[in-house]
């Protein structure tokens, strides 16, 4: 059989948020694109990350909101869970973006490869199709084959009942135990869903502290609400084995004091992701830390080349993969186009949620920056009151001009309202100006509204 050949002005290796994103700007700016995805559309994001946890994580709420339904004034009781019903609404969830984004492609007019795309040469991929290998010639090339879990080492990790966050979306129930290697984004969100549906869940960390990113408050108001639902936690402990147990498996771990066991029925490994660098190893791209080094163009170390998403080692987040995506798609046509990643807000779905953006506290003390900061709780809150969600804060920081620079949200919808503070951030906007806005009542965002007054002393409402 003769290998086919087409010719393409983009080609997009990876159909994630970052590729699928940069193939359709491309092509809205003209451009012939051909787009190479060797597994689903959506990427990890929507079928096996973003969207998948966030379907389960609702189930789990949900059986929070019983629990408290008395409080409000209905008698209700959970007798149980089914864990069957929970999952295909995930799947049919996913099932439908998936539907929606092939038709959103094919509207695009964009062609689709559905194989696993290797980059043979500065211009080509070969891609290998049920139907037999395809070589595409393209003018230019985006990079964009995220990342997968990563393994760590550990002896006993291939034993049965050890999982990624891939096979916890699809466990055929809930578990009675589990243990969960690293008290990352990852680790913490499933721990959320699971703890919430009534699974023992215990968290192992290597380090000493958790979520460093977020600052010195953040971690510990999100660990006591952590506990509160009943997780527990293993700080410094070092995993130095794993075997099967009475429970179905047990955990060594090394405290730095002793080492300790810990039993359970399923064992989750969020360790990290691991970049996909495998498939383009032919272009010797200039890597730093195991990723792709890209210029704020979004361009590699090849003119022709540019690379988005994972991939790059950013923030391994979706929305930063998109707007990556389009800066590649866009400078890759000659539209100048960059992205700042000080505007670029993360996200952890706990109960409450967290969310932040700019410098933390900790960040502007370091660089120098003199802040002003503006506070704010929800037990404050009318509207947070009426809703029976009364945990959490609102941080807003301010440089000397009083310009917006970073704040944080701990709280019911905290991921719903940061891209408020997103956009002060990215403006450069002055308190004072947002401080005189008006805001509906009664809202979760006044709260933000009175961080910005508490930052330059005019608070209405703080006690």
């Amino acid at each position: 059989m003769e290998k086919e050949e087409i010719k393409t002005q983009i080609a997009v290796l990876g159909g994630g948020p970052a590729g699928y994103i940069a193939a359709i700007r491309a092509r809205q700016l003209g451009a012939k694109v051909i787009l190479v995805e060797r597994e689903k559309l959506g990427g990890v994001c929507m079928n096996a990350g973003c969207i998948p946890t966030k379907a389960l994580l609702e189930s789990a709420k949900m059986t929070q909101h019983i629990k408290k339904a008395r409080e409000f004034g209905i008698e209700a009781s959970l007798d149980t869970i089914d864990w069957g019903t929970a999952v295909e609404r995930k799947n049919r969830i996913v099932k439908n973006l998936n539907i929606g984004l092939e038709s959103l492609l094919q509207k695009n007019g964009i062609s689709v490869l559905k194989g696993k795309g290797i980059v043979t040469a500065l211009h080509e991929i070969q891609v290998e199709t049920k139907e037999g290998n395809i070589q595409v010639t393209c003018e230019k090339m985006i990079l964009a084959s995220g990342s997968r879990p990563f393994i760590p080492e550990i002896p006993g990790i291939h034993l049965k009942g050890v999982i990624t966050s891939t096979e916890a979306l699809n466990l055929s129930q809930i578990p009675e135990s589990m243990a969960i290697l690293g008290a990352g984004v990852i680790g913490v969100e499933f721990a959320t869903c699971f703890a919430a549906l009534g699974t023992k869940v215990t968290l192992l960390e290597k380090q000493k502290e958790f979520l460093p990113e977020t600052g010195e408050e953040a971690p510990k108001e999100i660990l006591k609400h952590l506990k509160r639902l009943g997780i527990g936690f293993r700080f410094q402990s070092q995993i130095i084995k794993i075997e099967k147990g009475d429970q179905g498996l047990s955990i060594t771990y090394d405290t730095g004091e002793k080492k300790e066991q810990l039993s359970c029925e399923v064992i989750l490994v969020a360790a990290g992701r691991r970049l996909n660098l495998e498939d383009f190893t032919q272009l010797s791209l200039k890597t730093k830390n195991h990723a792709v080094c890209v210029d704020e163009f979004m361009q590699t170390s090849e003119k022709d080349v540019y690379a988005a998403g994972d991939i790059t080692g950013g923030p391994l987040l979706a929305h930063f993969a998109y707007a990556q995506g389009r800066v590649a798609a866009e400078n890759a046509l000659g539209k100048k186009s960059t992205l700042d990643p000080m505007t670029v807000s993360s996200c952890i779905y706990t109960i409450p949620e967290f969310a932040r953006v700019g410098l933390t506290e900790e960040e502007a003390l370091a660089k120098g920056v003199p802040i002003k900061k503006g506070y704010f709780s929800f037990r404050q809150n009318g509207r947070a009151l009426t809703l029976g969600k009364r945990e959490g804060y609102v941080k807003i920081l301010l440089n000397e001009k009083e310009e917006v620079i970073g704040g944080e949200i701990l709280g019911t919808d905290a991921s719903e309202m940061i891209t408020e503070i997103s956009m002060a951030v990215a403006a450069k906007i002055k308190a004072e100006f947002l401080a005189d806005m008006i805001y509906p009542h009664p809202t979760l965002n006044e709260a933000v509204w009175e961080a910005y007054r508490d930052a330059i002393g005019s608070s209405i409402h703080k006690g």
